[in-house]
């Protein structure tokens, strides 16, 4: 409760008491406090500051966010005293549309309005439950000023929880009628969830600061983030990242497609309108942020064609001079403003819309728009899906659309489209590739294979673990059994390998034989763990086999170690060096790679067949 309400009221330095007590002495009557709040606000104890929020793509100013500062803290320390006074006291509405009338009041609008900004004005849920008190309260105000409605943003909080939903839903439809937005504040937090989502059905959506924390390091956040974008631009609802405090988090978000951006890094609350954020990060809007569709084609988005769309407002005539000067143009996708909204089909658009059944197609069609002709039966990925992944997906589908392109989004945004030909083609070189790559002994995929998976992953933002298995004593063995009874033990490792993740049957586990004695796994995050048990338990079983009853009654044989040394060594042994992306955030494969072996290395230091975990977890 204390970090959202900071978070809300966004002062630095609120006592750590805030949402455990509302500093009233609890034997101070309601009633004296219920007038010590009328006393504040008949004498204009409030006044209001003005946070920036910034679009994302140019680092111009989208609009501010009102902040309520007391006057004189003498009898509330902090607004969070002040607010859960108000609310034990069943006053919230009315310092509600106070603190909503002082920030109008406030603004510059000799800037405001002409710069065409928006303002976000706090509002809990109890006072929006009487739309009529709000708009009664407001709309002269706002009239006044000159503000349009739609210029306004109320930002709904969790002060007060919502217990009539279809009340709450109708009172909003109330406000709407007159221009209003609205916003959902802190999302993730608290009550600030699904439900909420679906019933108010909001222009824009902020994130709280809980997910933007850290989310340079935190894989978690970072995936969370980057879902809630993307299910927000389906559904086209803004999204602002709040709280950014770091130069690593205003990188990482700037890479996801979020829109707007808030936080003490770009401008902290002032009684002004402040319009620029500190010089040095301008640069960070000025980045074309690298694709992580990038190196080997593995993934949907490495293979989609930008073709321009064209907008559902547009006439016939304007489809029709697209096709006519790109003859090679079989698909022509829709948008609206950069949300595809249908497809135009060559062939289908130009016999049934321009030709017609009776030749006069063009003359009964021509003045109508694209929405009117467009299809709409189509099917849209995001760019970070792989090959096989759409295959499966389409496979799925198979006869419930007619055209035979697939739209590529990029968090939700139009990115190209990408021919199904195109999509068999790139399948079939990458199953060449494999074949190419396995490896002879073992038939499991081999280095490369292993790298283009691994990199795909990253690159989809995956949580996975990744198994090191290494046979330790493997040289003496072969020195001393043969080099053939040492291919069987590779050959048997292998086959332990398969029929372990076949217990675990999941299309995402994925094992290859990075050379010699050195196998790799990738399986999903906790079940990294259960697979190495059955990997050392199914190795141990056959040890019999691979030594002979003599040498494993013995525990050990006498051979020839790495120096050429006479002494007596152990049996053969498993070391598993097990790493997960699900707490630490691996950028490449490089680096994925170097962990891993050295937590290998640090299972081979341990007797006997062992299994090792990176420990490192985020501060």
């Amino acid at each position: 409760m204390a970090d959202r309400l900071r978070a809300r009221w966004d002062f630095d330095n609120l006592p750590l008491q805030c949402g455990i007590s509302s500093g009233i002495d609890d034997n101070q009557s309601q009633l004296a406090t219920l007038t010590a709040i009328e006393q504040l606000l008949q004498n204009n104890g409030l006044w209001s500051h003005f946070q920036p929020i910034y679009s994302a793509k140019d680092a111009s100013v989208f609009g501010f966010e009102a902040l309520a500062r007391l006057k004189n803290p003498a009898r509330f320390p902090d607004p969070c005293h002040l607010f859960k006074a108000a609310q034990a006291t069943g006053s919230l509405a009315l310092l509600d549309l106070h603190c909503m009338e002082t920030a109008l009041r406030s603004l510059d609008t000799r800037r405001f309005v002409p710069e065409k900004w928006h303002l976000f004005l706090n509002v809990c849920p109890e006072t929006l439950i009487n739309p009529e008190q709000l708009l009664q309260r407001l709309m002269p105000i706002v009239e006044t000023l000159g503000i349009p409605p739609g210029r306004i943003i109320f930002e709904i909080t969790e002060e007060g929880v919502i217990s009539n939903y279809d009340q709450f839903r109708s009172s909003l439809s109330r406000i709407r009628t007159q221009g209003f937005k609205f916003a959902i504040d802190d999302f993730g937090a608290g009550y600030a969830g699904l439900k909420m989502l679906s019933t108010i059905e909001p222009d824009i959506l902020k994130i709280d600061r809980h997910f933007i924390a850290n989310i340079d390091r935190a894989l978690v956040n970072y995936n969370m983030v980057d879902a809630i974008v993307t299910a927000c631009h389906r559904i086209g609802i803004l999204v602002v990242a709040e709280g950014i405090e770091r130069e690593e988090e205003l990188a990482v978000l700037h890479g996801l497609g979020i829109e707007l951006l808030q936080g003490f890094l770009l401008g902290k609350p002032t009684a002004e309108l402040t319009t620029a954020p500190a010089g040095e990060l301008l640069d960070y809007f000025a980045l074309e942020v690298e694709s992580p569709y990038s190196g080997d084609r593995s993934l949907i988005g490495d293979i989609a064609t930008p073709i321009v769309p064209i907008s559902h407002d547009d006439q016939i005539i304007t489809a029709l001079q697209r096709f006519q000067t790109t003859p090679d143009l079989r698909m022509l996708p829709v948008v609206n403003k950069d949300k595809v909204v249908g497809m135009l089909n060559r062939p289908r658009f130009l016999e049934e819309h321009i030709i017609g059944s009776h030749g006069y197609g063009y003359s009964i069609n021509f003045q109508k728009t694209i929405d009117l002709v467009m299809e709409r039966s189509f099917i849209t990925f995001e760019a970070n899906n792989s090959f096989e992944d759409v295959s499966r997906k389409i496979t799925a589908k198979a006869g419930k659309f007619q055209n035979d392109n697939l739209v590529v989004l990029k968090n939700g945004h139009y990115l190209g489209i990408v021919e199904t030909g195109l999509l068999l083609e790139a399948l079939t070189e990458r199953n060449v590739l494999l074949a190419m790559d396995s490896n002879p002994l073992s038939g499991l995929p081999g280095n490369n294979s292993l790298q283009r998976e691994i990199s795909q992953r990253l690159a989809q933002n995956q949580h996975f673990d990744v198994l090191y298995v290494d046979i330790d004593h493997f040289k003496p063995y072969n020195d001393h059994y043969s080099f053939e009874r040492g291919d069987t033990v590779i050959r048997t490792l292998a086959e332990i390998i398969r029929e372990s993740l076949a217990t675990h049957l999941n299309p995402f586990n994925f094992a290859g034989h990075i050379g010699g004695d050195d196998f790799i796994i990738i399986t999903r995050p906790n079940i990294g763990i259960f697979i190495a048990e059955s990997l050392i338990n199914a190795f141990n079983r056959r040890l019999a086999e691979f030594h002979g009853a003599d040498d494993h009654t013995a525990n050990g044989y006498t051979g020839y170690n790495r120096r050429g040394d006479v002494e007596q060594l152990s049996l053969l042994s498993l070391s598993i060096g097990i790493v997960s992306t699900e707490v630490n955030m691996i950028a490449s494969y490089p680096q994925l790679a170097s962990i891993a072996c050295e937590v290998k290395k640090a299972a081979k230091m341990q007797p006997g067949s062992s299994i090792a975990r990176d420990q490192r977890k985020l501060s």
